[in-house]
Formats: C-alpha cells, structure tokens, sequence
C-alpha cells in the first residue's frame, strides 16, 4: 500500500499543482512561480534525506509534485512566449531533450547509488541527489524577464518596450496587442486565467485535443520507460537492466531527432505521424509470440526512439492552442491531463502484466496509440508558423 502511495504522491501533486497554478500563473505573470519555485525544490529534496516515517516521505513528495506542477505551466508558458516565431519548435524542442536527458541521467545516477551507497537508506540519497540539478536550474534563470507577450495583454506595453530593450535588443518588434477576449455563453468577456473559459466555445475543441494528445502520449511513453526492465524480461531479454539503459539513452537520440524535424514538417503531420510508427513499432511484440530476442530488442528501441521524437510537441504544441490570456491556463490542464495518463499507465501496466500477460498490455498500448492518431487526425489544429498572439 504504501509503495502504491509513495508512487502515486508525485503524480497527484503534478496533477493539482499544474491543474489550478495555470490560472494564477495568467493573472500574476510568468515570472514570479518561474524565478522562485526551484530553491523550494532543492529544499523538498534534501529534506527527504532526513524522513523517518512514511507519511513524512508521502507528505513531500505531495509537495514536489505540486511545486514541480507548477513549474511546468510556467516554464513551458515562458519560453514559448520569448521564443521567436520561426525557431520556437527547435528552441522549445531544447526542453524535450533536457527532460530526456535528466530522465537518463536519474536512471543511470539511481542504479550506482544504488550499488554503491552504504548503509541501509540507498534510497534516501537517490531522492535527495535532486536537489543537485534543482539548484543548478534555479541559478540558471537568473535574469530570466517575464513575458512581453504576458504584459502586453495586461496592458502594461510601455514595461514590454523597456523590458524588449533593455534585455533582447532594439531590432526587436513589439508583439502586437492580442484580440479582445471572446464573450462567455452569458454575454460577458471570458476571465483571463479561469479553469471555466477553456470550455467556452472559442477554446473548448482546443482543449479537448491538447488534452486529448498529451494524455495519448504520455500513457505509453510512462509506462514503457517506468517497467523498461521488467518489459523486456517478460519478453525474453536476460539483461533487462542494460535493455532499459538502451531505451532511456534512445529517449535521449529521439529528443535530438524530433528537435531537428519539428520545423520542418507541419504539426498536424508530426503529430499523426508520430502516433501511427509508434502503434506500429508496438504492434508486433502485443501480437507476435516467440519473437527473436534481437528483434525484440530492435523494436523496443526504436519505440524509444519514436515515443521521445514524439515527446517534442508536447514541449510545443499545447503552448500554441491557447491565446496569451489563457495559455499557462491550458498548458496547465493540458499537463494534468497527461498526469491522470501517466497514472493509469504506470497503475494498470503491471497488473495487466501479472493477470493477462505481457502481451495484453502492449496491444492495449497499441489501442491508446491509434486513438491518439484518430483523435489528432479528425480535430488537431495546425499551429505551424502562428504567431502566438494571432488566436
């Protein structure tokens, strides 16, 4: 029970913390959540290293997940809206490739603590060893402005014009003024940063795919790097450990691939592209039994390899559905939808395994794949080459 707790505590707070700080985060700024909440990391953190009872362990990873939360509205909401137009899919591509790289390195890190920590706590010092790059990250944003898109739509574009000056350049434009605010079902504007304006009807289909991707993403990409090794034993690989470090280092080579191709092909393509060669990568092993080990092996990494080229758009795609008014607001659902994925994946992934079989899981992988396809194939909009302010 208490394994199932601890596992699930991050994934909650996730869940809250970027569900309800998307809104506060469209009416105080960007900038406030994004400059402070990695010292509050690196303190949650370290204070792992000390927890003598599990609910105290609970307790903080509850609050990590609700910090790391709202980091990933405002930190995706933030770069995106300082990227230029025409590079903003290879810069914000950058974050999918550090996400895989921190997820490799945490991998890698986990298992020689877990070799060579004395004592019988290795795993206070894996938990604790985050507050590491937490704290590299907070001295990194230092001097990091807030949004001129943000202050603009806020009214304040004498303070953008400066901040544009004063930080980026002279040959900068100014972003112009983002469009009034459609009208609610009852006549009146919709609130900037309210849960309840992204299901008006000006943004509800684009909340309802953003969601919809993310969650159909994240559900085999969780599942399949959380059981890697377990994954590979049930397949008949021996050396599951080194299998599951080969998917994450493919997750990293897949990161760099998708940055490289996310401006050149149009978002609609990538996204219904992506899906359709990780169904069919997949396919195989939930259908065929008594595959060669090698061949095995040859399909799980390749689907490393799509799923994390894939992985690129959600650093992206969500950011341009949403107006600047709304869109820390649903990139923060949007990130809560993709949480109760990963949830369900990483619950269901080994219980399906223990009581129908390897198998049985992978095809109903396969399924959640093919409707992320059908989904984005019948309702994504194409966002290549928008500018931001132009929904």
């Amino acid at each position: 029970m208490w394994l199932g707790l601890l596992g699930a505590a991050s994934l909650a707070g996730l869940f809250f913390g970027s569900l309800f700080s998307g809104a506060l985060i469209d009416r105080i700024g960007r900038h406030p959540i994004f400059a402070f909440d990695m010292p509050l990391l690196a303190a949650l953190s370290l204070a792992q290293f000390w927890t003598a009872a599990a609910w105290q362990l609970l307790l903080l990873r509850l609050l990590l997940g609700l910090v790391l939360g709202a980091d990933y509205a405002a930190s995706k909401t933030l770069v995106s809206e300082l990227a230029p137009r025409k590079s903003r899919g290879r810069m914000m591509s950058v974050l999918a490739i550090a996400w895989a790289a921190g997820y490799t390195i945490a991998y890698l890190v986990g298992y020689l603590i877990a070799q060579t920590a004395s004592g019988g706590r290795p795993w206070t010092w894996m938990l604790a060893s985050s507050a590491v790059p937490a704290l590299l990250v907070a001295a990194a944003r230092l001097g990091v402005p807030e949004s001129p898109r943000w202050l603009i739509a806020k009214g304040r574009a004498q303070e953008a014009a400066a901040m544009i000056a004063a930080k980026i350049g002279p040959h900068v434009t100014l972003p112009t003024a983002p469009a009034p605010a459609p009208a609610t079902s009852s006549g009146a504007p919709a609130e900037s940063g309210s849960l309840r304006a992204l299901f008006a009807p000006a943004l509800r289909s684009r909340t309802v795919i953003a969601c919809v991707f993310y969650l159909c993403h994240i559900m085999p990409y969780f599942a399949l790097s959380t059981f890697s090794p377990r994954i590979l034993a049930s397949l008949g690989v021996h050396n599951a450990y080194f299998g599951g470090a080969v998917y994450n280092l493919l997750l990293l080579v897949g990161a760099v691939v998708g940055m490289s191709v996310i401006d050149r092909l149009t978002r609609r393509r990538f996204l219904v592209g992506s899906f359709a060669v990780a169904a069919v990568l997949l396919l195989p092993l939930g259908i065929l039994h008594d595959l060669p080990i090698t061949l095995v092996i040859v399909l799980f990494a390749a689907l490393a390899f799509a799923l994390s080229a894939a992985d690129t758009l959600a650093f992206v795609y969500p950011q341009e559905l949403f107006p600047t008014r709304m869109r820390a607001t649903g990139v923060g659902a949007a990130v809560a939808a993709s949480r109760i994925g990963a949830s369900i994946s990483t619950f269901l992934l080994p219980v399906v395994v223990e009581s129908f079989g390897i198998r049985t899981a992978m095809t109903g992988l396969v399924l959640v794949l093919a409707a992320g396809a059908l989904a984005c194939y019948r309702y994504a909009p194409e966002t290549s080459g928008l500018k931001l302010g132009s929904q």
